[in-house]
């Protein structure tokens, strides 16, 4: 009965294996330094030499050494009692030669030919009808420092390889010591106290006591005075290198083990609890008993591992469905729902498995909408790319050969339409990356069972690629439509942005008070008579009344703020009309000339704002030239003030204006022929800080203007973009992807092509099914054992 319970453990340990179970089956696990006698131990154990031999580290994987008694039959004699048979082979081996090197071959072909170390077991059956019923594991020796080519971490290889086996609570744990070391210094007690403190599944094994120093002995140790264990000390005495080398056989080396504990005088006391053959006897006791009191333990751990197998197995479905069509219909149906509804519930945020690390599904999307499309635009500068100049110019070329009475709306339209092509593409990168976010969930969504058919989801990942990439072309066109239709008619009457029209001319008029500009010509003192004082503060009081002023809100044109500007300045002319008739009441009026060249008649209000707003000669600068100096030094003398252009001499307009400053270099003037007009245009410097106070006035317009409308188009954008991306793309897709799936793949010619499942998952359901069955056998197996012992 109890050598069919280690038969027992044998049978399930080689299943399972085989397998890759989960169950720990009882075992002895042999542990100890490097040198320590362990092979010696197991080989006097067997009865045979067996293990290989040498110098340094030999014993690289673990050895599971499985000894079955055979008994020998009287009536049918075998040709050969011993043998040995390997798990990874289908031989046996009858000469114990072959199985050390069959041992160093497999352990060079997994381990490599250096010193390094290997987790995968090497599993060796030994029939015999010498030996008793055990299980054993040998594992390589401890060791301290790396010799030759070892890795340099090969201390801590070998002692977490050691602690994986010794930590299993079904192992039993041999420490072999040397007698001739200090016991204190034991690494096989010392790694053994640590997963078994109390010592209740530890058994000592003393090696080498024939080589202690004379006059000393381990009777205390043996005895359990020093180092008390539950299991006990046993005390061997192996064949040392010479009786090795001189070939002396195991029979031999047993009577001289038991002479040598009878006659010596410290042990003969204890000779009948020592030895190889007590050891043996005691390891195949202490086993059985492990093995009746780990049953139960064993059994509920197999009804656990049979219950998960059963789930993995149930996961993998049923193969018999494949040959039926209806059923493979059915089944391919099912699977097109479900991925539709994990498609659908990932967007809408539904999903069941939601992840709580990083964003996913339709959060990604709006995190795309709000962040990083949003934080894009507000990122737009509207007149970044603009300088003075390129306004200034702008504001010139839309007036033609005229000079502009106020801010031409042309040029408004021109600046601001390129400005509005700035948000096309962050757009349009935004529909790219909900595009992407799109593909990345339907690549995503899969299940257990339908990674059993890897061309099943390959086909539905491929569809709904498809029906993505459909939508994403007039997703894109109609998101560039948004910002053409924006860009193709410019609504100056927008109520935000009327306000913020009004705004940014309160802004360019608040910063700084305006300077008055140069006098006209009617403005200079009259018969050598200054009034500056009493003009000055005319002027001032009109601009503290025109500053306060706020352009209205039924105004049409661009530029309304400079149409208030100009009323002002008009009533500021008539004032002044006014302030200069006054100090002359007896001055005749003088009738009108259309020539101008013996007299004018007194200036009107308009004359006087256009004076004031133009410069004196049309559109020119007023120009403080000689001749204009010598005109009102003459005026200054006959008291006669002419008004208007002086046609007598010298045109003053053509001293006036951009070319003025170079005419005057020796008087040459082919320098300013038509032929090299573009090379003085060129000339014209770039530089912003030469703007006159009315082009400033107008380039700050213009860019506040641009600012304002450009907040308006980006806000409507910023709205209307995701709205359309949800609706042609998003929206879309999550209502058509089940009527495609459908339309696209459910065709009865492709179901077997389809439902083609993988390999290397057909050979993991195989193998879970023979591992399903091996549980439920060991289960069985367990309960009549039980059964029978009671």
């Amino acid at each position: 009965m109890d050598s069919d319970l280690i038969k027992l453990v044998n049978k399930l340990q080689d299943t399972f294996h085989n397998l890759g179970g989960e169950l720990d089956m009882p075992q002895l696990v042999v542990v100890g330094s490097q040198s320590a006698g362990k092979s010696s131990v197991l080989e006097t154990i067997v009865g045979r030499d067996f293990l290989p031999r040498g110098s340094g580290i030999i014993t690289r994987r673990p050895l599971v050494l499985q000894l079955i008694h055979s008994p020998i039959s009287e009536d049918n004699p075998p040709p050969y009692t011993e043998w040995g048979q390997f798990l990874h082979l289908d031989k046996r081996f009858t000469d114990f030669d072959e199985i050390r090197k069959e041992i160093e071959q497999e352990t060079f072909r997994v381990a490599g030919q250096n010193k390094g170390i290997s987790k995968l077991p090497i599993s060796l059956r030994i029939y015999s009808p010498n030996v008793l019923d055990l299980t054993l594991v040998d594992l390589p020796g401890l060791t301290k420092i790396p010799v030759g080519d070892q890795p340099s971490d090969i201390e801590r290889q070998i002692r977490n390889l050691v602690s994986e086996y010794i930590s299993k609570a079904n192992s039993v744990i041999l420490a072999v010591s040397p007698a001739n070391v200090d016991l204190a210094n034991s690494e096989s007690l010392k790694l053994a106290r640590s997963v078994d403190p109390q010592g209740r599944r530890t058994i000592g094994v003393l090696t080498k006591l024939d080589l202690m120093d004379a006059g000393t002995n381990a009777l205390d140790i043996l005895t359990g005075r020093v180092y008390p264990l539950k299991l006990g000390f046993i005390g061997v005495v192996n064949r040392s290198q010479q009786d090795i080398n001189s070939a002396k056989s195991m029979s031999d080396a047993l009577d001289s083990e038991t002479e040598f504990f009878k006659n010596h005088p410290a042990y003969r006391n204890i000779a009948h609890k020592n030895g190889t053959k007590y050891l043996a006897q005691s390891l195949n006791k202490v086993l059985m008993n492990h093995i009746r009191e780990k049953l139960p333990d064993m059994k509920a751990r197999l009804n656990t591992l049979m219950g998960q197998a059963q789930q993995e197995l149930n996961s993998f479905g049923d193969a018999a469905v494949f040959g039926d069509k209806n059923q493979q219909g059915g089944l391919i149906l099912r699977l097109m729902t479900q991925f539709a509804r994990d498609f659908v519930s990932s967007i809408e945020g539904t999903n069941v498995a939601v992840s709580t690390k990083e964003l996913s599904g339709g959060a990604r999307i709006y995190y795309i909408f709000n962040d990083v499309f949003g934080n894009a635009l507000l990122s737009l500068n509207a007149t970044q790319n603009l300088d003075n100049q390129d306004i200034r110019t702008a504001i010139r070329n839309s007036t033609g050969p005229r000079p502009s009475l106020f801010v031409p709306e042309v040029a408004f339209d021109l600046l601001v339409k390129p400005q509005i092509k700035l948000l096309e593409a962050p757009s349009l990168r935004c529909v790219e990356l909900v595009y992407e976010e799109l593909v990345k969930i339907c690549h995503n969504c899969t299940s257990v069972e339908l990674q059993r058919f890897p061309r099943l989801h390959a086909q539905l990942i491929d569809v709904v690629s498809d029906l993505l990439r459909e939508r994403l072309g007039p997703t894109s066109d109609y998101t560039q439509s948004l910002i053409d239709i924006q860009a193709a008619y410019i609504n100056t009457n927008h109520p935000a942005f009327i306000s913020g029209s009004a705004m940014a001319a309160a802004q360019t008029q608040s910063p700084h008070k305006i300077q008055p500009p140069p006098r006209p010509a009617s403005a200079e003192p009259l018969n050598g008579h200054d009034h500056i004082d009493d003009e000055e503060d005319d002027v001032s009081d009109s601009n503290a009344s025109t500053s306060s002023v706020i352009p209205r809100n039924d105004s049409r044109s661009v530029s309304s703020t400079v149409h208030d500007r100009a009323r002002a300045s008009t009533s500021k002319a008539i004032k002044h009309s006014k302030h200069l008739s006054s100090h002359h009441p007896s001055q005749p009026p003088r009738p009108h000339s259309s020539t101008g060249a013996s007299g004018s008649s007194p200036p009107t209000a308009r004359e006087t704002f256009l004076n004031l707003f133009f410069g004196q000669n049309g559109t020119a600068p007023v120009a403080h030239s000689a001749a204009a100096n010598r005109s009102q030094s003459s005026a200054s003398h006959t008291g006669i003030i002419p008004i208007g252009k002086d046609v007598s001499g010298e045109d003053p307009s053509l001293t006036a204006g951009i070319m003025s400053g170079a005419r005057t270099l020796d008087g040459n003037n082919t320098a300013y022929e038509m032929k090299s007009l573009g090379r003085h245009i060129e000339a014209i410097s770039n530089d912003g800080s030469q703007l006159t106070m009315r082009e400033e006035m107008e380039v700050n317009l213009i860019r506040s203007l641009i600012t304002s409308y450009f907040g308006i188009v980006r806000q409507t954008i910023l709205d209307l973009v995701p709205k359309a991306i949800m609706h042609f793309l998003v929206n879309h897709t999550s209502q058509q992807v089940q009527n495609r799936l459908v339309a696209s793949l459910y065709k009865p010619e492709l179901f077997a092509e389809m439902l083609n499942e993988d390999e290397t998952l057909v050979a993991e359901r195989t193998r879970i099914k023979a591992l399903l069955d091996a549980y439920k056998d060991a289960f069985k197996t367990l309960s009549d054992v039980n059964v029978k012992s009671s």
